[in-house]
């Protein structure tokens, strides 16, 4: 029996989270399987993608903050 793998699958495979027989077989489906090999590098790169991303609030956000911890006494922490 084939065991079919979910993308659920591939995100515990790329954080590491399947035991060594558990990622055989996946090792050995994406070799197999040209549309889960697929789907994984895309996962791989939008995870690179989003390493890459730098949040950061907006200066209105900032001082909205600033201005409440102000107004409790909170700016002294």
């Amino acid at each position: 029996m084939i065991k079919l793998f979910t993308p659920n699958d591939l995100i515990r495979y790329i954080y590491q989270e399947m035991t060594e027989v558990e990622q055989e077989k996946l090792v050995q489906a994406l070799h197999q399987d040209e549309s889960l090999m697929q789907e994984y590098v895309e996962m791989l790169s939008t995870l690179e993608q989003l390493d890459q991303i730098k949040l950061q609030p907006s200066e209105k956000v900032v001082t909205a903050i600033k201005s409440r911890a102000k107004s409790t006494g909170l700016e002294r922490v």
